[in-house]
């Protein structure tokens, strides 16, 4: 037998935090995808396989383009972990808000970067988004990724398959949650092209607006439901 117990929490996994934030992942792909090379910010596995494409065939100097950005993630998840051990028990900023004030700030220096300086600004991309990908892990409760989707699509249509065979109206909710994720992902990355179009490497100042609404929401305290066994 479960009960359900209210505590008072902060909103990183809120879904109006949910949504500014995969907004904002779907943007920065876009970003460096159609502004900066043709590089995914948070598809790492796309990154790796062309990165291996360019080995195979001796083009040592565009696979490192690749491999910067898979590096950096790697990093970004590192150092999402060292502010959580170091800040988990801050009491006036929560840890996850100096994370994403720390997205703001790298993202808005990426976008005086030029062309020339696409490696760097894409490492710094993929650097972000890692540091956002480690650091909110759950929606309402449920795990899911702000950055990428195809953990996303999985976790939607087993919700989906659990549903139609058990008619359990929570599954329902958490398929709709993720299958909504994904499209506010998709939305996020139809405004990162069309603005890069019209912005160019300035484009990334948006995401920067989409993380600060993402900031100034986790003040809010809500009721966070738990659910204990008895």
């Amino acid at each position: 037998m479960e009960k359900h117990i209210y505590t008072r929490g902060q909103m990183s996994e809120a879904v109006s935090t949910g949504i500014f934030l995969t907004l904002s992942g779907g943007f920065q792909d876009a970003y460096t995808y159609y502004c900066r090379g043709k590089v995914f910010a948070n598809a790492q596995t796309g990154n790796i396989v062309l990165m291996g494409s360019y080995l195979a065939s001796g083009q040592w100097g565009v696979a490192l383009r690749y491999f910067g950005p898979v590096a950096a993630f790697a990093a970004g998840v590192y150092m999402a972990e060292h502010i959580r051990r170091l800040h988990q028990r801050d009491g006036r900023l929560h840890w996850r808000q100096m994370v994403v004030a720390i997205e703001i700030l790298l993202l808005f220096a990426v976008g005086f970067m030029p062309q020339s300086m696409n490696m760097a600004a894409n490492i710094m991309v993929s650097f972000v988004c890692a540091l956002q990908v480690d650091a909110f892990r759950k929606i309402k409760g449920s795990p899911y990724a702000s950055t990428m989707c195809i953990g996303n699509l999985r976790s939607a249509t087993e919700q989906l398959y659990r549903f139609r065979h058990t008619k359990d109206r929570e599954c329902l909710g958490r398929c709709v949650r993720y299958y909504g994720v994904i499209l506010i992902f998709a939305v996020g990355a139809v405004m990162g092209s069309v603005s890069t179009s019209l912005m160019g490497e300035k484009t990334i100042w948006l995401s920067c607006i989409l993380l600060l609404a993402s900031f100034l929401i986790m003040f809010v305290r809500e009721d966070i439901e738990k659910k204990e066994g008895l």
